[in-house]
Parts: structure tokens; sequence; C-alpha cells
């Protein structure tokens, strides 16, 4: 059980503290005192009975007195009694057998954080295995830890050329000046030279501008990166010019499916599959003349009840039409964000028990670890890699040729 304020207070009265090392100690033996106690917690799990129980017990197996066992601690070397059953079934979780450096306690809290548990969640976890009431303030201290490598992460170098990259964000409620608010969390994956994923950050955004799209922009090319082939992204405010301003060769590509989505937002249910089955003959068009061919179309037929569709294919065209320029492979790969869309829902799924966050740090916590863990699933290469990359090389010759 934990000490409270004013537990500790009397504690410290009656052992009054003068040195560093007299701290050391004091916190070596309540490390002592707490992971003898989580194992006594375990063994109690395993056998399903408390120690000194005199009752009638479901199992034959018994406890068995202790072994001594020296480990390192974040507090040093101690000394420990480990617990033991008459049948050596017991196998600890904190101190494994053969174990000897448990240091790595801290590692486990995270992993649970990483795996998207609450504070309660870990909380309950940890008393109900070892018998140890951790608080609330302990899981954020253990869990700070992580910000330095969020931080060396987020700023770490970045490969000269990524030849197809794609940007799309995700809403989560943030708490900001005592108010939980719907915050946007914006994700940039690259498809490296290889034809590896990489997440080349996050970043948390309240409005869309041209202004914060070149602080992100500008914070990647900073970073290392020279060179963008073709930029995959949704229809965001001010997204285009931003690219322009920092990867001026950049070619852009408006995500299809988005467009299509914010084109059916507001045509009848009976309606929907008719128009979204017209629309689809225009992204499906085998070149950009048979594509404007068909926009034509569906102007004709659907102009007078819904206009201002036709008006948003027409005022993008020029960066929804990109995909025209190249072969099926790419095509296929760039005129949706799907990617990344993907990446985002495996953010979603890591953050469901969070109804919201208590401030934007708790947000790159918990987003962090969850990329570290995506990205060490991230061992295939993009389908069809090799095809697409050498069409690419034929394509943008002069600029590939110089990271090779």
């Amino acid at each position: 059980m934990l000490l409270d304020k004013k537990e500790l207070k009397e504690f410290l009265k009656n052992n009054p503290i003068k040195s560093k090392d007299e701290l050391n100690g004091i916190l070596k033996q309540l490390n002592k005192q707490v992971i003898e106690a989580m194992l006594e917690g375990e063994l109690t799990h395993e056998l399903g009975y408390e120690q000194n129980d005199k009752s009638e017990k479901e199992t034959e197996n018994r406890r068995n007195g202790y072994t001594s066992k020296k480990v390192k601690t974040t507090t040093g070397e101690l000394e420990i009694s480990v617990p033991r059953d008459r049948k050596s079934e017991f196998e600890p979780v904190i101190v494994k057998k053969n174990e000897n450096d448990i240091s790595g306690f801290d590692d486990k809290i995270i992993s649970m954080y990483a795996l998207g548990l609450t504070t309660r969640d870990i909380q309950k976890y940890v008393l109900e295995i070892y018998g140890y009431e951790i608080s609330a303030e302990q899981v954020s201290i253990i869990t700070n830890k992580v910000m330095e490598k969020v931080k060396e992460w987020q700023n770490r170098p970045l490969e000269d050329l990524y030849p197809i990259v794609f940007l799309d964000a995700m809403v989560l409620k943030i708490r900001k000046d005592g108010i939980v608010k719907n915050s946007a969390v914006y994700g940039i994956i690259g498809i490296t030279i290889d034809g590896n994923k990489e997440c080349l950050g996050l970043w948390i955004g309240e409005s869309e501008s041209s202004k914060f799209w070149l602080y992100v922009l500008n914070e990647i090319k900073n970073r290392g990166v020279k060179d963008i082939l073709i930029f995959s992204v949704d229809n965001l405010n001010g997204i285009s010019e931003a690219i322009k301003t920092v990867f001026p060769t950049t070619e852009i590509q408006k995500c299809i499916v988005h467009q299509i989505r914010n084109s059916l937002a507001f045509v009848s249910w009976k309606e929907r599959k008719e128009a979204a089955g017209d629309l689809k003959n225009i992204y499906r068009a085998s070149t950009e003349e048979q594509g404007l061919v068909e926009l034509e179309k569906f102007k004709e037929k659907w102009d007078k009840k819904y206009p201002h569709i036709r008006t948003s294919w027409e005022r993008n065209w020029s960066e929804l039409s990109t995909f025209f320029k190249y072969p099926e492979e790419i095509r296929r790969l760039i005129y949706t964000t799907n990617p990344i869309e993907s990446f985002n829902s495996q953010m979603k799924k890591v953050c469901r028990n969070k109804g919201s966050f208590p401030n934007e740090e708790s947000v790159y916590k918990l987003l962090f670890l969850a990329v570290e863990n995506l990205s060490k699933k991230w061992t295939m290469k993009i389908h069809n890699w090799g095809l697409i990359f050498a069409q690419l090389s034929v394509l943008f010759e002069e600029r590939i040729k110089k990271y090779l």
C-alpha cells in the first residue's frame, strides 16, 4: 500500500533523510518490499488462496518457503526473497526465473499504456496480478519517460527522397484551457525508395491553413527531405499552396475517395447509389480526356439537382486528375489516401478506450508508442513496388538518379 501525503510526512519526521545515500537506501528498501509483495501477490493469484489461509484448498500445490536472489533494479542491486511452491509450477512475471535484471518493470507499464489501456486499467491489472496498488501519478511518471523518445523521434533525420507521400487526419478529443475540444491529429506516411512505409511524424492542429502546412512541410524539409515526387492528400484548406511553396516540383493528387464522399454528402439516399455509379465512370476512365467526357455527362444528368458536385470536381480537377498521367500500378496506389487511412484506423484502435485526452502531450505519448508497434509490422514492401519504382524511375529519371 502506498503512503499518502500525511503518512509520508509522518514517516519523514520520524526518519529524517540527511543525504542522497540515505535517500537511496530508503528507496532501495521500499523497492525490495514492493517487489517481494508483488511476488507474493503473483503466487497467491497462481494458487488461488492467501498466505496463512487455513481453509480447504482447491489445489494440492502449496507454498514452500523462499529462495534468495540478487537482482538489478532501477534503484541498484537488491537481494530479494522469491516465494516457492512445492510443485515448482510457479512462473513469476515481475521477476522471471533466471532473470537477474528487472530494471525494465517500467517498460511493462509502458507496454500496457501503448496497447491503449487506461490508467485505471493499468492500476487494476497491477493490483490483481501483483497485489500492489500503483497510483495514477506513478503511471503518469512512468509513461512520461516516453516523451524523451517522442522528441527524438519527431526530430530524427529523414530520407532525402520519398517517391510518394500520404497525408490525412483523425479527430481526437483533447482538453485545452479546461474545455474538451475536437482536435485534428495529422499523420504523414512516406514510401521510401525501397518501397517501405515510414511515418514521418505527427502534428496536432486546431485549424487548417497554409501557415500551418508551411510549418509542417518546412519541418520535414529541415529534417532532410529534399524531394517528394507525388503527394496524395485530402482537399485540406491551404495544403496545395504550401506543397507548391516548399516542394515546387511535387505532383499533387487529391484523394478521389474523399472527393466522392463529399460529393454524395447532400445527395438523397434513394439517388446516392446511382450518382456514385456515375461518378465512378469519371475516375475509372482510361484517360483524362475520357474522364472529362464522363464529367460532362454527369453535369447534364445531375446539374439541376446537385450543381455543387460538378462545380467541386471542376474546381479541383487539375489535382484530382493527376493520376491519369501514370500507369495503372501507380494510379491504384496514389488515387486515394488508403495507406494513411489504414494507419489512422490502427491509431484509433489504441485511442478507443480514451474518452478524451488531458493534454496534447498525452496524445503524442500514446500515438508514438502505437506508431512504434505498428512500424514493427511494416516488414513487407508496397505491393508491386519493383514495377512501380521502375516506372517512376523512367517518369522522374533526373530527380531519382540523384538519390540512388
